[in-house]
């Protein structure tokens, strides 16, 4: 439920509580954890199974997101082409990797798996056609 949790954190000596909705299983446990002033989990509760616990730590110390967007294409049956990171990224990079798409332009014909962006800014992140476009 929040995603700056490591953009809070409070006085040393303090502790809060924060409310995450699972993600990693269809149940959507909500689930409290108790965070120092530092940002280290003090305590979890509320998860049913183990995903639950791996995600709160996960999001916690390092919260992950795949980029879904589209692509501007010349040429093609369709103007756009979805793409995206096959990969989880650590989502401090999302807004920029996102405004790096909209200057790409691609010629089409497109095809599934083909890499769009390659090793983006040089952190092993690549952008990949997740759809096709015929040329026309």
């Amino acid at each position: 439920m929040n995603d700056r949790l490591n953009d809070r954190r409070g006085a040393p000596g303090t502790s809060r509580l924060e409310r995450i909705i699972c993600l990693r299983c269809p149940r959507g446990c909500e689930i409290t954890t108790s965070l120092d002033g530092y940002g280290a989990i003090l305590e979890i509760e509320g998860n049913v199974c183990r995903l639950g616990r791996q995600y709160v730590e996960q999001e916690v110390h390092n919260p992950t997101r795949i980029l879904p967007t589209s692509v501007r294409v010349r040429n093609g049956r369709y103007p756009l082409v979805p793409v995206w990171t096959p990969r989880p990224i650590p989502k401090q990079y999302l807004r920029d990797l996102a405004r790096s798409t909209r200057s790409v332009e691609l010629e089409a014909p497109i095809n599934v798996g083909q890499i769009v962006i390659s090793n983006w800014q040089g952190l092993g992140i690549d952008v990949v056609a997740s759809g096709e476009v015929e040329r026309v």
